[in-house]
């Protein structure tokens, strides 16, 4: 973090400076601009770029586990407590560093806190106040070069990449002044490394060995392999969510929404409404959806441990379900072919049109000349039906005189016209001129000051122009 934006804490924790307070409204512009970003990593100077922390500890532990596992046999018992356990300190993470610190979607009592504050200490993941600062910086810098682990620079980084090498840049600012007053996070960011040991490897290996003699499996499984699947869970949330599956609620950034990711994420694979809305204590908003994690402080919730779980209101949640929809919808709009403009069209005397289908199949339907000329042998109630109605206005018989046609078969009409009647078409018809395919036809704000339905202004009687 810059030092001119640096969290300044006081000898009163109640007097904490917040520290976003000071940055100017360009900040993500004037920060790419003035502080620039180291230079690209040297292949024989790579060793120099490694963050060896990071790198061990996510190397050595899965190499230790593939060895432990070969060496150690796997007992039932074992094996179902090291998946509980996968999911105890994982909820430390999901439940607690993300959506009660970094989100502040809820409020849990004292007991939960610290209950969630040493699981979450069990992941290895650093502490509560690290985690939540890179994880708010991720939320509000999404995509951008301010982003810590930026899906925009591709899976490996994203997933892991990120914390193997020193960063190019520093991430942008975000303010975790509200954890610094919190007795909990101050509790565990001093107590860290010892809590790590006791939740990480101590308590995994000695319950094992107390309940059925087995401490070197508890350590291997439920300790070591255990933490790398717990790991990689929470990487996914980084990599796999920004990667997989659809967007069903926005589509700005590279969130998503699968199932999958939520298998591998305890939940959080919902991403895509994750980010659009970020306070609110779910990932999953359908009942069937996988989200172990919103059904946990739930079940807190009604235990007396946890309290005021937000959720966003459902009508703006609604708001951007139809909005990915009606985008949807609009693609598909602009595959079809529709109908000329009426702007487009030449605005024709009764006259001329009449003159003019004496030498070319045209009938008028609803305001609007057509030519019915590739039509008439293929019409299915008999090229007669046309043919008699040619150089008259047939809108009576169409609209139901003769037989009310379907839906289909006005669309189909709105392709062959080739002008406009002067005049328009006959009162109480107005709405009849709009095919059925129009009607909810979607237009884009800037298209709604002009209407597709307007006819033109001009007018001629020029014999060529339905030509």
């Amino acid at each position: 973090m810059p030092a001119s934006t640096a969290t300044k804490v006081s000898t009163s924790t109640d007097d904490v400076v917040p520290a976003d307070l000071n940055i100017p409204d360009n900040y993500v512009a004037h920060t790419l601009k003035t502080q620039k970003a180291l230079p690209p990593i040297k292949w024989e100077e790579w060793y120099k770029e490694i963050n060896w922390l990071s790198t061990i500890i996510l190397t050595v532990t899965p190499v230790l586990g593939l060895i432990g596992a070969f060496l150690t046999s796997l007992r039932w018992e074992t094996f179902l407590f090291s998946i509980f356990y996968y999911f105890v300190t994982g909820l430390g993470i999901t439940a607690g560093y993300h959506r009660l610190w970094a989100h502040r979607s809820y409020n849990a009592s004292l007991p939960l806190q610290y209950i969630l504050a040493a699981c979450g200490a069990g992941a290895v993941e650093g502490s509560i106040k690290w985690w939540c600062r890179g994880h708010r910086a991720h939320h509000r810098y999404t995509d951008t070069d301010l982003d810590p682990y930026s899906a925009q620079k591709g899976f490996f980084h994203a997933h892991i990449g990120w914390m193997l090498l020193k960063p190019r840049r520093k991430p942008g600012v975000a303010d975790v002044s509200d954890l610094t007053k919190s007795p909990v996070i101050r509790w565990q960011h001093r107590h860290y490394l010892p809590l790590i040991l006791i939740m990480g490897f101590l308590i995994p290996t000695v319950l094992p060995w107390l309940l059925w003699n087995d401490a070197r499996g508890g350590f291997v499984y439920a300790g070591v392999i255990r933490l790398c699947f717990v790991h990689h869970s929470t990487f996914c949330v980084n990599s796999l969510a920004h990667w997989l599956g659809e967007t069903p609620f926005d589509d700005k950034h590279t969130p998503r929404d699968h199932i999958i990711t939520a298998f591998a994420t305890i939940g959080e694979g919902y991403h895509n409404f994750h980010h659009q809305f970020p306070m609110d204590y779910r990932n999953a908003i359908k009942w069937y959806q996988y989200d172990p994690t919103k059904w946990f402080i739930w079940v807190c919730q009604q235990m007396g441990l946890a309290s005021h779980l937000k959720i966003f209101p459902d009508n703006e949640v609604k708001k951007g379900q139809l909005t990915m929809q009606l985008k949807k919808l609009r693609e598909t709009q602009d595959k079809l072919v529709w109908p000329s403009d009426n702007s487009d069209l030449p605005v024709i005397s009764w006259e001329s049109y009449r003159e003019q289908s004496l030498k070319r199949p045209l009938i008028v339907i609803a305001g609007f000349i057509h030519d019915v000329s590739d039509f008439i042998d293929e019409h299915p109630g008999g090229a007669h039906l046309l043919v008699k109605n040619i150089g008259k206005d047939a809108t009576t018989a169409f609209f139901g005189g003769v037989y009310d046609h379907s839906n289909a078969a006005h669309n189909l009409l709105s392709m062959k016209r080739v002008g406009v009647l002067h005049g328009g078409s006959q009162h109480g018809v107005d709405e009849k001129a709009i095919p059925p395919g129009q009607r909810l036809r979607i237009a884009r704000y800037n298209e709604l000051s002009t209407s597709p339905y307007n006819s033109g202004t001009g007018y001629s009687d020029s014999e060529g122009l339905l030509g």
